[in-house]
């Protein structure tokens, strides 16, 4: 074969062999390749459990496997390697020099290597330089191939990474979604008793119950709105009242329905003064809602429970301080503001 123009293969030159998925960086020497390395080289044993280098050592020898294996393990969740008879590898370290590994090459049972350095590789150039010319022709397709194999495999590997964070992504948004739900009233919008709660823990949790006011409000007469004009008018009511709460609640207060026609809103207030003029004005929206002409209900008048929150109590006492409150409003008639504090509560 010396002298042949390594661009134009004759009989000589091998088929590409390629590995069992088709790549055809698996190439492995034709016979006469094999022999012609086997005489310029260096043979030596392999033994099994053998480390022949690690990834980033710098090597300048390049490898021929004449018996047994060798495990190539390039890391990173890359497919790994194993190399039989006739196949060769580490050759960019042979043709570079001092190249640092790509892979950990391991010997996994006894077997034969054959090792060429850059003075025997010489020798095989000025002895048949065509046949050596096409063999680097292939150990740059091979290195090219492999390459563009990373390149796919890093590729595939960013759009599974990213349809898994979309995944997450959407999972969070339809996670955070239902807790919106089961923490909102259907009916109204306004927050229902869990949404509260959870207000409040957070609240209790970063010490944040000072000066608050908590208003209970209820339906005067509710049940009648509901007996006489059917469901649907009632539900308009109890979105009216929403509205009312929704309108007057500044940043930082929360709108409740506690469920069927009470009502909570939590505020921000110092004094009871500061309460008063939510409830006030709640009282006086609804009322005039009513002067409103119509013909099935707009809105009830409104009872309402007053008082301030002491934050070194938990909800249900001022819960029962409000509640006793709107009791006194809705016996003494309703549409009216009940004020209830710890003196009054003392003299209850």
């Amino acid at each position: 074969m010396k002298g042949e123009n390594a661009a134009s293969p004759t009989r000589d030159e091998p088929a590409q062999r390629t590995a069992p998925n088709g790549d055809l960086a698996a190439a492995a020497l034709t016979a006469d390749e094999f022999a012609l390395f086997a005489q310029v080289g260096r043979m030596r044993r392999a033994y099994a459990g053998e480390v022949l280098f690690r990834r980033g050592d710098l090597g300048t020898t390049m490898y021929v496997v004449s018996k047994g294996a060798v495990e190539l393990d390039f890391g990173d969740d890359l497919i790994a390697k194993r190399l039989g008879p006739n196949e060769f590898f580490g050759e960019l370290g042979l043709l570079i020099g001092d190249h640092a590994r790509s892979a950990d090459a391991t010997v996994p049972v006894d077997g034969m290597l054959i090792e060429l350095r850059a003075e025997e590789f010489q020798r095989l150039v000025d002895r048949e330089p065509g046949l050596v010319s096409y063999f680097l022709r292939r150990a740059i397709m091979r290195v090219v191939l492999n390459e563009q194999g990373l390149i796919r495999r890093l590729r595939r590997r960013n759009h599974d990474l990213q349809s898994a964070l979309d995944s997450l992504r959407a999972t969070a948004a339809q996670l955070n979604q239902t807790e919106a739900l089961i923490r909102t009233d259907e009916l109204t919008g306004l927050f229902n008793r869990r949404g509260l709660a959870k207000h409040l823990q957070d609240r209790h949790r970063n010490g944040s119950t000072h000066g608050l006011g908590l208003l209970l409000i209820d339906c005067d007469r509710f049940k009648a709105v509901n007996d006489d004009h059917g469901h649907l008018a009632g539900d308009r009511v109890l979105q009216a009242v929403a509205h009312i709460l929704r309108s007057v609640a500044g940043n930082g207060d929360i709108a409740c329905r506690l469920g069927g026609d009470e009502f909570a809103l939590l505020v921000k207030a110092d004094s009871r003064d500061d309460v008063m003029r939510y409830a006030d004005f709640i009282v006086s929206t609804a009322h005039g809602l009513l002067q409103m002409p119509h013909t099935t209900p707009l809105i009830c008048t409104l009872s309402l429970g007053a008082c301030l929150v002491a934050p070194d109590t938990q909800w249900n006492d001022w819960y029962a301080h409000a509640d006793a409150a709107l009791y006194r409003a809705k016996r003494l008639g309703g549409n009216r503001v009940e004020w209830q504090d710890d003196a009054l509560a003392a003299t209850a």
